[in-house]
């Protein structure tokens, strides 16, 4: 008998081991230790056609857009993201579904027998594998059993030494690249491009939406040693025609020399903002290129949604639900928001403790001249007060509500009473928290 039977099983089973995801902790980032999981499972990375998804920021709605695209004619296609927002299994969708419970828990019982009477000495490096490197195995198990002929495979951190990094990818897509994670990535766009660029495989070809020229030098080297042809949307597409609003974002893409036979396209996404624009036009600029055709691009990029991108929660007043977490992705969240409602709004921030809080209040303070301050929830580490600081500092007034909920409660209170929007931005962990206790409220428990 299955030692799992529901999905929470599941996730409390993945969380005996260590989590990096909760804090990050000094370990040695190794790939062989991924390789002989998969070894153990007759390589199920090999089941399947990949997309190979990295980058800083939109890495979650370009995956998820390509992966639409492909389910239009090549399904069941597998999704692999993080993070989640209510349930881990959002990382592991099959068709644009979280997976089927009989086959994750399938799944991880073969995963969990084959862990049985192991220990960090069997394992390269004398470490047990982590929550992370056993999550992407248990992903590509299940694609393996749904019966997936595709899937599109997100970076979780980084690429070079990602657990995700083991596949064999038919593309390589690099999104814009920030300064993040520099503890781990190294403190220059250069440094992080090349860990970035550790995605790219000899003769792979590489898609990227990148546009720092530190970034873009790095990608050229690497593509070139490799022999992987490079094709940047800068220079390959030109976008116009940008139509952003309350139901989605619309972009005319024109590109240079016919993909896929298609000189131009008109793309709509119901995912807001000018950056998703972007994310559909690497998107569709992907699969034209691996043969998908225009019908399927535009009707699987239309379909395709990822939670806690600018969403507007429907409430009165709206709510609006941004994972945003660096400087550049508040600029855009904080730009989309003025042009969405431009009449002003209230805002609920909330940051892990390795992010920072000043560059981001330096670009909210465009748009806002006081915040409410609140814990991501408990899942991460996270300084309030560090926070306040950085938010006072960029002139703005700040109250400081430590609890989660009741900040959040505080919070859609004063919008109800001024009418105005809110927003909810930060951390997608805030974001959870928020869609939680939005979801209870909508439900009347």
């Amino acid at each position: 008998m299955s030692r799992f039977s529901s999905a929470d099983a599941v996730y409390e089973y993945l969380n005996r081991f260590l989590n990096f995801e909760r804090k990050l902790e000094p370990t040695e980032y190794r790939l062989d230790r991924m390789r002989a999981l998969h070894e153990l499972h007759g390589r199920p990375d090999r089941a399947f056609r990949v997309v190979h998804v990295a980058g800083s920021k939109g890495k979650g709605s370009t995956s998820a857009m390509i992966a639409s695209v492909i389910g239009r004619s090549h399904g069941p296609v597998g999704l692999f993201t993080s993070p989640h927002l209510l349930s881990f299994t959002e990382r592991i969708m099959v068709d644009g579904r979280p997976v089927d419970t009989a086959i994750l828990c399938a799944c991880a019982e073969r995963l969990a027998a084959a862990m049985d009477g192991l220990g960090p000495e069997d394992f390269p490096g004398g470490e047990n594998p982590t929550y992370f490197e056993l999550l992407t195995l248990l992903g590509f198990l299940c694609f393996r059993e749904a019966g997936c002929a595709w899937a599109v495979i997100e970076v979780g951190l980084g690429g070079r030494l990602d657990s995700t990094n083991v596949v064999e990818p038919e593309a390589c897509v690099i999104t814009p690249i920030e300064l993040e994670h520099t503890e781990l990535l190294g403190n220059t766009i250069a440094a992080i491009a090349g860990e970035k660029a550790g995605i790219m495989k000899p003769g792979v070809p590489v898609f990227t939406s990148a546009a720092r020229p530190e970034a873009l030098a790095v990608f050229r080297e690497t593509a070139a040693r490799l022999g992987s042809p490079l094709t940047v949307l800068g220079e390959a597409a030109l976008l116009s025609e940008l139509s952003i609003g309350r139901e989605g974002t619309s972009v005319t893409v024109r590109f240079g020399k016919p993909v896929g036979g298609c000189g131009e396209i008109r793309l709509r996404t119901p995912m807001i903002g000018a950056v998703q624009a972007q994310n559909a036009a690497l998107a569709a600029m992907t699969t034209l290129s691996l043969g998908f055709t225009e019908a399927d691009t535009i009707a699987g990029i239309a379909r395709a949604v990822l939670r806690a991108r600018f969403e507007i929660v429907p409430s009165m007043p709206p709510v609006v639900l941004d994972g945003a977490h660096t400087a550049d992705s508040i600029r855009a969240c904080a730009d989309d928001f003025r042009r969405i409602f431009p009449g002003g709004g209230l805002l609920l921030f909330g940051c892990a403790k390795d992010k920072n809080p000043a560059a981001m209040a330096a670009e909210l303070a465009v748009s806002f001249d006081r915040v409410l301050i609140t814990r991501p929830g408990t899942f991460k580490e996270s300084d309030p007060p560090a926070m306040a600081r950085a938010f006072t500092e960029a002139g703005m007034a700040v109250e400081l509500l430590e609890d989660t909920a009741e900040a959040i409660a505080a919070a859609r209170s004063r919008s109800r009473e001024t009418g105005l929007p809110l927003l909810v931005t930060g951390s997608f962990y805030l974001c959870a928290e928020a869609a939680r206790l939005l979801e209870k409220d909508s439900s009347g428990s």
